[in-house]
This record gives C-alpha cells, sequence and structure tokens, in this order.
C-alpha cells in the first residue's frame, strides 16, 4: 500500500479504491499490522509503562468541560509531571485519558482518523453517539493488551449539535460504554474526584463555575491518591481544562487557569479540605 517516492506520483490503489467509511476497516485490510490489537506480547507478565490516571468532566447548560491532572506513573515513580491527558477528538468532542500512556495516546491519535476519515467518505459528521459507539469498538479492540495490564479507559465528551446539549460517556476496559448526567470521572483518583464532584455539582452551573468545580475534584483526588497531581504552583503546571459548546473545542490558556488554580489554592490555605457542602 506504500507510495513509491520514485513513482509518477499517483496513489496507490487502496487509497482511490471506494470502501468503508471506517478508517480501522481500512487499516484492517491494507495494514493490518499498524493496528495496536495485532501487535505481539510476551505470553506472560506485566509490561511496566508510564499511566496516565485521573479525568474528570462535568456539563453545564452551555455544554461540557473535560479535564486531567498533568501526572503519570510508573509504580510508585513519577515517570511525567507534565504529561498532556485531554485531547480534541474533533470540532465537537474530546478524550482524556486513563491508563497506559503510550496505547492511550495513540488510540486518541487512530480516533481522530477514524471521525476525519468518516466525514471526507460520508461528507457529514458523524452523530455524537455514533462517536461514542466507534470509541467503545477500540477500546474493545485492545482487550487482549488490557489483560496484560496495558489497559486504556479513556472519558469521552462533546456538544450533541442534534440534542443542543454536552454529553458524557465513560468506559471500561472491554468497550462497555455508559453516558454519565451531570459529571463524571475516570483514573486511579477516581473515586476522591467522585466524591467531590458528587457533593458540589449542581445543574445550573455557569461555565465558569464548571471550571472551577472540575478543578476542585482533582485538588481533591491529589489529595488522597498519590497517582494524581495536584496544581504544582512553582513550576506552574496546571491541569489541562477544555470546554466544548455550540462554539466547538476549546482549551483554557495557561493565563486563565493560573487565575483560577490560585484562587483555588488561596482558599484552600484557609480550608484544606476544601468547599463544603450543605447538610441539608
Amino acid at each position: 500500500m506504500e507510495a513509491n517516492p520514485r513513482s509518477i506520483g499517483r496513489l496507490p490503489a487502496a487509497f482511490l479504491t471506494p470502501g468503508s467509511s471506517s478508517f480501522m476497516d481500512f487499516l484492517a485490510e491494507h495494514q493490518p499490522a499498524m493496528l495496536p490489537r495485532n501487535r505481539q506480547l510476551p505470553a506472560q507478565g506485566v509490561i511496566e509503562a508510564p499511566h496516565g490516571t485521573t479525568i474528570v468532566a462535568a456539563s453545564f447548560p452551555g455544554g461540557v468541560v473535560l479535564a486531567g491532572d498533568r501526572r503519570a506513573t510508573m509504580g510508585n515513580i513519577i515517570a511525567q509531571r507534565d504529561i498532556e491527558k485531554v485531547f480534541p477528538a474533533d470540532e465537537y468532542s474530546a478524550v482524556g485519558i486513563a491508563g497506559t500512556a503510550g496505547l492511550a495516546v495513540e488510540m486518541v491519535k487512530l480516533f481522530q482518523l477514524e471521525l476525519e476519515h468518516f466525514e471526507k467518505v460520508e461528507g457529514v459528521q458523524l452523530s455524537l453517539e455514533g462517536k461514542a459507539n466507534r470509541l467503545s469498538t477500540m477500546i474493545r479492540s485492545n482487550l487482549g493488551m488490557a489483560m496484560q495490564g496495558l489497559a486504556v479507559v479513556p472519558l469521552f465528551a462533546g456538544w450533541d449539535v442534534d440534542r443542543q446539549k454536552g454529553r458524557i460517556f465513560s468506559y471500561d476496559v472491554t468497550g462497555g460504554r455508559s453516558e454519565e448526567h451531570g459529571f463524571a470521572a475516570t483514573g486511579s483518583g477516581s473515586l476522591f474526584a467522585r466524591g467531590a464532584l458528587k457533593k458540589l455539582f449542581r445543574d445550573d452551573l455557569t461555565e465558569s463555575q464548571a471550571t472551577t468545580l472540575v478543578i476542585q475534584a482533582l485538588y481533591d483526588a491529589a489529595d488522597d491518591d498519590s497517582a494524581t497531581g495536584g496544581p504544582d504552583l512553582a513550576r506552574r503546571i496546571y491541569p489541562i481544562v477544555t470546554v466544548i459548546t455550540d462554539e466547538g473545542f476549546r482549551k483554557l490558556t495557561e493565563a486563565q487557569l493560573s487565575e483560577v488554580v490560585r484562587a483555588i489554592h488561596e482558599r484552600r490555605l484557609e480550608e484544606p479540605d476544601g468547599p463544603r457542602a450543605a447538610l441539608l
């Protein structure tokens, strides 16, 4: 299938033959070795590799916020302090990755190509529901690696142009998909992040409040989970926070995040456990 640079410049026949709107099907037919599921792994043993940790999401009336901490771990070692775990999938959706970092980033890139390929072949964007289903299929194809400790468990969020609302989808290692209502979390610190989200989430949040909420949740996760990195003010390493609305995907700048993170930090100097919900 590879093009010959010494040829007259024509594309290989595989690129010119009508076929499936799925880029994964295209690879499976013409270059199956490029698919992660076809890689050969050792017969036994768990492979040590850097892992991404906590991803959180929260919806608000105008869209959805998807955020992730910046720490990658390998056993009890901090493998990287400033890894990026949240990526745009297309104009109206984003993916946050937890699990084996290298495979997760590769899966996101393949997912981006999958959505772009569909749009070019069909002439329309895949629905948000369809995007969530495609991602589920990709996770399921990674089950063999997940059984050897190389699991990828993303969080998917986006703006549904048909329903005119932000939606959040979570997954398990088998590709099982669930739509989450209001908020969601995945990764090693998700238990603690979900507790914070559960107590602080409201249906009438503004975009600014939703942004503060996800950062508070990541702060609480880092407080109790050693694999989750909290905001690093000394190194100016802040969570990755993205917003998806009817205007599309947008990543908050470092200046915007710095203002919110420092305000939360100053408040936590007075109340280390963070904001408290009312008893009744």
